[in-house]
């Protein structure tokens, strides 16, 4: 069998020997998330709030109320840790609990007044790294890869079962 060393979809698998890390999607694109984190981290710090805090305060922002598994699901954080970061969060004033009112078993997660400001100062405090991060893209490379990235998590979907 032909390797074709000028595909990176060959340079990035790694049941080849000609796996170049560079070339891994996976590898990259953890190495982006990363350091994007680092850097919003340090900044979300300044405003008394951590990243896994800013993810649940984004979600919610975006539809709220949302049940909490959904909320894990959202953020990619075991359902376990995500209950953890919501009683952290209502202990601190930042959302509301109660129960889904179709299913009481079911708890649903409100951003209270205290979170909608920390979301209000969080996004503002996020957002010039944001404008910073795609600087340069065009509008139709920009949609590219977020479409790209789309498909992978499809791809990832299939995978796991999901789709």
């Amino acid at each position: 069998m032909s390797v074709n060393l000028c595909d990176n979809r060959t340079l990035g698998d790694p049941g080849t020997p000609a796996f170049q890390l560079d070339k891994y999607p996976f590898y990259l694109l953890n190495r982006a998330a990363s350091r994007y984190n680092i850097l919003i981290e340090a900044r979300l710090r300044t405003i008394g709030i951590d990243v896994p805090t800013w993810r649940v305060l984004m979600i919610l922002g975006e539809q709220a109320p949302r049940s909490v598994g959904r909320i894990a699901e959202s953020a990619v954080i075991n359902l376990s840790t995500m209950m953890r970061i919501i009683e952290r969060m209502r202990n601190a004033g930042l959302v509301e609990t109660g129960p889904n009112p179709d299913d009481a078993r079911v708890t649903d997660v409100h951003l209270a007044p205290a979170g909608e400001e920390k979301l209000a100062l969080a996004r503002a405090t996020t957002a010039p790294v944001y404008a910073r991060l795609i600087r340069g893209f065009s509008a139709r490379e920009f949609d590219r890869l977020v479409g790209l990235l789309g498909k992978l998590q499809d791809n990832l979907d299939a995978i796991n079962g999901a789709g």
